[in-house]
């Protein structure tokens, strides 16, 4: 059974950062591709950012490049988002996912229970 456990959400104030963890456990690696996305109250999920777990090769939503980095330990099998510089509009629930990539949340099928970040003002 595969389980992706997400950490480290919290409250911070705008400009702050915090760090997100997600651990996989379980027969994982048949999907290549880790992502990030979240959601806010009232909006759909939105895409964060991906990275596969063999190259590394990662991409970004447009609203948080140059803020966020994503990587991974494979040795750990661990993905993190940094997220630095936070804005009061990056609040929601943040998602880890397995999937097969792209932006596209159809694309991945296994899915965290999320963890909550909130950025004040």
């Amino acid at each position: 059974q595969v389980q992706l456990v997400e950490s480290g959400g919290g409250l911070v104030q705008a400009g702050g950062s915090l760090r997100l963890s997600c651990a996989a456990s379980g027969r994982f690696f048949s999907r290549p591709v880790m992502g990030w996305f979240r959601q806010a109250p009232g909006k759909e999920r939105e895409f964060v950012a991906a990275i596969s777990w063999s190259a590394g090769s990662t991409l970004y939503a447009d609203s948080v490049k140059g803020r966020f980095t994503i990587s991974r330990d494979n040795a750990k099998n661990t993905v993190y988002l940094q997220m630095n510089s936070l804005k009061p509009e990056d609040t929601g629930v943040y998602y880890c996912a397995a999937g097969y990539g792209s932006s596209d949340y159809r694309k991945y099928d296994l899915w965290g229970q999320g963890t909550q970040v909130t950025v004040s003002s």
